[in-house]
């Protein structure tokens, strides 16, 4: 038999979104998890690329599916869902993890109390001497903001959320690079927030690691390389930051 109904108002409050790509193993739990974050919730899974089963599954759970037939890209997913939410908060999570509704509902509640974008806290190993690549991109980028207090917090990092200002503000397009959404956030004035602490690292599967070459690392870098392209763009070679009194026309 079919699910109840996940909304219960013609207009949901929340829309949580799924990119899910052969989690039939995981579907139903992730859903049934979202559902939970509010009484006015609907649930969006994008299915991309999947043979598995999970668009089947996350149907018999009553989700709202988007499907297609082949792999999407990373957070495209996030993008086309976000493109066809009706909620005023917009809650990203992923299909591979199972995180329980009660470690879902602070991002919810703190767009709700004014914040436009609601990060996770999770900021990645840093006491260490060799940090990640990655850890080190997000870190450098939230400094070129001028957001240091952000630390290693990003929209790379799920779970995160959104408001419906943020996503008609910066375009869902530019949810498909999340460093781009969010130095685009920032420029525009809006309110960043670390709104919870989710631990997703050991939770997260682990795909392919025989590959010395990650490509999800390079992908993020790249990510995040394209963000301060686009901050450098609009604030001049040196990102805002000042050149001091130092006079370069001397040695020329």
């Amino acid at each position: 038999m079919p699910a109840e109904p996940i909304v219960n108002s013609a207009k949901p409050l929340v829309s949580v979104i799924v990119p899910a790509m052969n989690e039939r193993r995981t579907i139903a739990a992730v859903i049934a998890n979202a559902r939970k974050v509010h009484p006015e919730t609907e649930v969006i899974v994008v299915v991309n690329g999947s043979s598995d089963g999970t668009e089947e599954a996350a149907r018999r759970m009553g989700a709202r599916v988007l499907s297609f037939p082949n792999p999407l890209g990373h957070d495209v997913g996030r993008s086309i869902g976000a493109r066809h939410a009706k909620g005023d908060i917009l809650l990203f999570t992923d299909g591979d993890i199972v995180i329980p509704a009660d470690r879902l509902r602070p991002f919810v509640e703190a767009v709700r109390q004014g914040c436009d974008v609601a990060l996770n806290r999770y900021n990645g190993k840093t006491l260490t001497r060799h940090p990640h690549p990655v850890v080190v991109a997000k870190h450098a980028l939230n400094a070129a903001l001028r957001r240091r207090a952000l630390a290693g917090s990003s929209m790379t990092t799920i779970p995160h959320a959104i408001s419906r200002r943020m996503l008609e503000t910066v375009g869902a397009a530019a949810l498909a690079v999340p460093p781009v959404a969010l130095a685009s956030a920032v420029r525009h004035g809006l309110t960043v927030c670390r709104a919870a602490y989710v631990e997703v690292g050991k939770s997260n599967p682990v795909r392919r690691r025989r590959r010395r070459d990650d490509p999800l690392k390079r992908l993020i870098i790249g990510d995040h390389l394209e963000a301060m392209a686009r901050l450098i763009e609009e604030t001049g070679p040196r990102g805002g930051f000042t050149d001091l009194h130092r006079q370069r026309n001397r040695v020329r």
